[in-house]
C-alpha cells in the first residue's frame, strides 16, 4: 500500500484487513501486480444469445493512472467492466486486473477493485453512512473499521454533513457522490467507474470530475473512467481506450492524442466565406470546423500568406493558432484517426 492511499485510510486495521484477505489466495502477494498495466485482456471476445456480439476480440491494457474507456453506445464498454469483475464470463480470450486473471480469482479481484456502476440500485430508506458502512463490511472490513473508512469516504467526496440523511432524500448530485464513496470505502487499488457524471448538471460534472482527478492524483488510485462525453475525458485522463462495436479502436495517452498538428486554426469574426476562397485562389485549401477555417501548415509561409490575405480583405482575426487534436475526432465518420488536412491525409 503506498503511502498516498494510506493518507485517507482509517487507520493500522488498513493493513491487517489486506493481509487477512491475501491469505485465502496462496502464491499472489499485494506486490505482484504488473509495473505497466492495471488491466489486460486478450483476443477477449463476448456473444449473447440472438447473435449479439458486445466484445469482439479485444486485446488492450491499461496502464496506472486514470485512463478514459470511450466509445458509443453498444460498443461494449460496460461489457467489459462486467467481465473485468468477474460478473459475466466472456465466451473467448481471457482477461487480468491487477494481475489476477479474472476467470479464477473474481472474488480476489472485487475485494481490491472498487465499482461505481452507472444506474441507481440506492436503497432510499437508509442513510448515507448506513449505506457505505454495509458495503465496508460486505469488501470484508471488520464492523469498527467499516464505520470509521465509510465516515472517511463520505467525507472525501462531500458528504460528511449528510452523511445521516436517508438517502432517498439525497440530490442526484449526492447519489452520485454516494455511489462514489461506497466504492472507496474497501480501499481499493482500482476504480471503475461506469458514466460517473450521468444526470448531473454542468456544474455538478465539473465537480465530480475534480473529485475523481484528485482520487487518482492524491491517493495513488488507477482510475478507469467509462463515458460517451469524450470532453470529460480529455479534461481528466492520462490515457484513453477507445472502443468500436466490441473492438478496439486506438489506446494511447491523452498526450499523443491531443498533441499539436499541422493544422493552423484561423477564426475570423466575419467573412468567413471570401477568406476561404482567397485561400483557395493562393493555394491553401482550408475546410470550415465550427467557427474557424482549418488550413494545413507547410511552414512559415502558410503563416504569411494567411496574414496577407486577411490584412487584404480588412477582416478582423480573432484567433490565429496550431489546433490541437481532439478525441472526438476518432468517432468522426469522415475523418481517419490520425486525419490532419482539410482535403485528405495527413
Amino acid at each position: 500500500m503506498t503511502g498516498q492511499r494510506r493518507g485517507w485510510d482509517a487507520g493500522a486495521v488498513s493493513d491487517s484487513h489486506v493481509i487477512e484477505t491475501a491469505a485465502g489466495e496462496p502464491g499472489v502477494t499485494e506486490t505482484s501486480v504488473t509495473e505497466t498495466s492495471v488491466i489486460e485482456t486478450s483476443a477477449l471476445t463476448k456473444r449473447y444469445p440472438r447473435g449479439v456480439t458486445a466484445l469482439d476480440g479485444l486485446t488492450v491494457a491499461f496502464a496506472p493512472g486514470i485512463t478514459g474507456l470511450i466509445g458509443a453506445n453498444g460498443a461494449g464498454k460496460s461489457t467489459l467492466i462486467k467481465i473485468l469483475l468477474g460478473l459475466v464470463p466472456p465466451t473467448s480470450g481471457r482477461a487480468s486486473v491487477l494481475g489476477r486473471d479474472t476467470a479464477a480469482s473474481a472474488e480476489r479481484i472485487r475485494t481490491l477493485t472498487g465499482y461505481m456502476p452507472e444506474h441507481d440500485c440506492l436503497p432510499p430508506d437508509v442513510t448515507g453512512t448506513e449505506f457505505v458502512t454495509h458495503l465496508g463490511r460486505m469488501s470484508g472490513l471488520p464492523a469498527t473499521a467499516a464505520k470509521e473508512r465509510a465516515a472517511e469516504s463520505l467525507r472525501h467526496v462531500g458528504l460528511h454533513e449528510e452523511r445521516y440523511r436517508l438517502i432517498g432524500t439525497y440530490s442526484t448530485g449526492m447519489k452520485q457522490r454516494v455511489k462514489l464513496a461506497q466504492a472507496l470505502v474497501g480501499d481499493p487499488r482500482l476504480l471503475l467507474l461506469d458514466e460517473p457524471t450521468t444526470g448531473l448538471d454542468p456544474g455538478g460534472r465539473g465537480a465530480m470530475l475534480d473529485l475523481i482527478a484528485r482520487i487518482g492524483g492524491e491517493f495513488g488510485i488507477s482510475i478507469a473512467v467509462s463515458s460517451h462525453l469524450l470532453g470529460e475525458v480529455e479534461r481528466i485522463c492520462d490515457h484513453v481506450v477507445a472502443l468500436e462495436r466490441g473492438g478496439l479502436l486506438r489506446a494511447d495517452t491523452m498526450t499523443s492524442f491531443t498533441r499539436v498538428s499541422q493544422v493552423l486554426a484561423v477564426e475570423v469574426d466575419e467573412g468567413r466565406q471570401e477568406l476561404a476562397a482567397e485561400l483557395t485562389r493562393r493555394g491553401l485549401v482550408s475546410r470550415p470546423d465550427e467557427r474557424a477555417l482549418l488550413v494545413r501548415l507547410e511552414g512559415d509561409a502558410t503563416y504569411d500568406v494567411i496574414r496577407d490575405v486577411i490584412a487584404g480583405l480588412g477582416l478582423p482575426l480573432n484567433r490565429l493558432e496550431q489546433r490541437r487534436r481532439r478525441v472526438e475526432e476518432l468517432f468522426r465518420d469522415d475523418q481517419a484517426p490520425d486525419h490532419e488536412t482539410p482535403g485528405g491525409a495527413a
